[in-house]
């Protein structure tokens, strides 16, 4: 166990040493608190239509459902940025090698890299939800609303990062990596798009989309179906990628 955190701090660390970080934590954040006080500025104006409308959409409607919505999308753009070098870079710089020969497996390599990416993006979410934190000094935040939006979010990153990880052990240049992971996410995402559609409705479609799941806990209609899913999704890449890892280095 140690070892897995030891790993996971390494790359966490290696993170902040090129400006890939930095640069992604800035225009994401610039990005997003444009898009939150832009909601701010939305609800301010229809407050007073509001006021008058039963059962009318709340702070946490106006606000917080569609900044972790936006988040999620460019998440989606930016995690394969941040995932493509994780195994690929080590294979390039001829450090996999003396990776492999470490008294480590490969689950355990693949869990320390996964972490240390984790650590970043959770480290975006909790950024992300500082913003609409911030609204509770002068207003009322339905805070279960909130909870539900961050709970999806921290488990959509975690898709997000595993599969990225996993086209990071069999991709053979980073570019690569970060192309094939951003088409598996992206084809995930508008699966059901076509649900819409009563006559081409289809539940399997449905299941295994990445948005509607990630809509329903926003929504704040928590599920075991919904948590399962991100969980096996999440596990089932990892464990694609020690597979991928262990494979490769059986051929070497």
């Amino acid at each position: 166990m140690n070892l897995i955190f030891t790993i996971a701090a390494r790359e966490f660390k290696s993170l902040f040493v090129s400006p890939l970080a930095w640069t992604v934590l800035g225009i994401l954040q610039a990005i997003l608190a444009y898009t939150f006080l832009t909601q701010v500025e939305t609800f301010t104006l229809l407050q007073p239509k509001l006021a008058s409308i039963d059962n009318a959409p709340g702070l946490a409607d106006i606000v917080v459902t569609p900044l972790f919505g936006n988040a999620g999308i460019i998440l989606l753009l930016v995690t394969p940025l941040l995932t493509m070098r994780l195994i690929c870079e080590e294979r390039r710089n001829k450090t996999l090698s003396l990776l492999l020969t470490a008294p480590l497996s490969p689950m355990e390599i693949i869990i320390g890299k996964y972490v240390g990416i984790l650590y970043l993006l959770w480290l975006i979410v909790l950024l992300i939800t500082l913003m609409p934190l911030s609204l509770l000094i002068g207003s009322s935040l339905d805070l279960g609303k909130l909870a539900a939006n961050f709970l999806a979010i921290a488990l959509l990153v975690a898709a997000f990062a595993a599969t990225g990880l996993y086209m990071s052990t069999i991709a053979s240049h980073p570019t690569i990596a970060a192309m094939g992971t951003f088409g598996i996410l992206l084809l995930l995402w508008i699966l059901d798009w076509t649900s819409t559609l009563q006559a081409q409705r289809s539940e399997l479609f449905e299941y295994l989309s990445l948005l509607r799941h990630f809509q329903n806990i926003q929504s704040g209609l928590i599920s075991t179906v919904d948590i399962s899913y991100f969980l096996l999704f999440t596990a089932t890449f990892l464990l694609l990628g020690v597979r991928g890892l262990d494979k490769g280095r059986l051929q070497k």
